[in-house]
């Protein structure tokens, strides 16, 4: 278990310094970039340019296969959406455009967690075989970042009570176990949080707004299940 205690700073090798001043340049160079990445309207602009240059591509490529398969999902989709509602042409053609959208965000959004799941296991692997030299620039990031998660829970202990005892008690998981849930449980917990969102948007349009949102649903519900065959 480890303990937060103010120690004198070390004194920095000339090694140290360096790998210090090349990870505050990386930082420095990476940091629009990350926030160019997360910024919403860049990526709307990156899911449009995607399918305008998959539609582009020529029938039989890997990139036209790509959007022969988007389009048949989502011609899909509105077969479904339109067993509950009336799709005319204009709606078929917002819904074309939306659900395009909408799926294209999804892929993003997976292709950004995998990129940044690699990208935290190669600094893993530089961490842990000091590779350029990196551990302990590494190492004391991560150190910080640990420290500010830290603070607020320290911020919250009363005076009577010893630090250590208090990390025992709540900043130590017990057994020994991750202190997160495992992956599938977090995605499930996802899905069921947006599922339960959905449907209280949908009761309170039912109950306060003349849209029969959930007759609607119901409607879809069996429309999809017709569909698969069942």
């Amino acid at each position: 278990m480890w303990r937060v205690s103010i120690r004198p700073p070390e004194r920095l090798t000339t090694a140290s310094a360096t790998c210090d001043a090349l990870m505050t340049l990386i930082k420095l160079l990476t940091a629009p970039i990350r926030r160019l990445v997360n910024f919403s309207l860049f990526q709307f602009c990156i899911v449009v340019l995607v399918i305008f240059l998959l539609q582009a591509a020529p029938d039989g490529s890997v990139s036209g296969t790509i959007f022969d398969g988007l389009d048949k999902l989502v011609s899909a989709s509105i077969t479904v959406i339109s067993d509950a509602i009336v799709v005319k042409s204009f709606t078929r053609s917002l819904l074309t455009f939306g659900l395009m959208i909408i799926y294209g965000y999804v892929v993003y959004v997976v292709v950004l967690a995998i990129a940044r799941r690699v990208i935290r296991d190669c600094v893993d692997f530089a961490g842990r075989n000091n590779f350029l030299g990196l551990r302990n620039a590494i190492a004391r990031e991560r150190g910080i970042t640990a420290y500010r998660a830290w603070e607020p829970l320290e911020d919250l202990r009363p005076a009577e009570i010893p630090q250590p005892v208090w990390e025992e008690r709540f900043a130590w998981p017990a057994n020994d176990e991750p202190p997160y849930p495992s992956l599938w449980r977090r995605f499930v917990f996802e899905i069921a949080s947006f599922v339960l969102v959905v449907l209280l948007v949908l009761v309170l349009l039912q109950l306060f707004t003349p849209i029969p949102a959930l007759a609607w649903l119901a409607s879809a519900g069996k429309g999809a299940l017709r569909l698969i065959g069942w």
